[in-house]
This record gives C-alpha cells, sequence and structure tokens, in this order.
C-alpha cells in the first residue's frame, strides 16, 4: 500500500477520502455502517477488511453478538442467490 500511496497518491487521497466520508455518520449510524462494511468484507473475503471493519466497528462499541449477526447475514445472502440460481439446473 505504501508503495501505491508513492506512485499515485492523488489516487489513493481519493480513494481513502472515498471510505471515510462513505462510512462517516449520517443518517445511518456509523457502527452500523462498518458493520455494513464488515458483512460485505466478509462477502469478498478480503481478510484485510475484514480486520479493519471487525476492529472499527468494535471500537465503535459493536458487541460480539452483532459481529456474529452481521457475518451471518453476509453468509446467508450468497446462500440465497446460489439456490435461487440453482434452481435453473432443475429446469
Amino acid at each position: 500500500m505504501k508503495n501505491l500511496a508513492a506512485l499515485a497518491p492523488e489516487a489513493i487521497n481519493a480513494c481513502v477520502a472515498c471510505d471515510r466520508a462513505a462510512v462517516a455518520d449520517g443518517a445511518i449510524p456509523r457502527t452500523y455502517k462498518e458493520l455494513i462494511a464488515l458483512g460485505v468484507a466478509c462477502t469478498t473475503q478480503c481478510p484485510y477488511c475484514i480486520e479493519l471493519r471487525t476492529n472499527s466497528a468494535r471500537t465503535l462499541g459493536a458487541s460480539e453478538p452483532e459481529l456474529a449477526e452481521t457475518v451471518l447475514v453476509a453468509a446467508a445472502l450468497p446462500a440465497g442467490g446460489a439456490i435461487t440460481h440453482g434452481t435453473h439446473a432443475l429446469k
């Protein structure tokens, strides 16, 4: 990441600014946004993102049950898609 930041500082700074703006408090509280981001990170299977979002959510006060439910929601959505699309195999 450091090399990328050195080679393309404007682009990296824009990405960081976008991320910060996206998870800032707004209509949806920041804690919830971090939990949403954790769910997405689980779905995209990004270990760095999972660690970052878990730590951020915990720092903001997310409980272990909230983290667990977030992970389960993230797991359920692709499973539902697989089942729905899998019905095409039965035609």
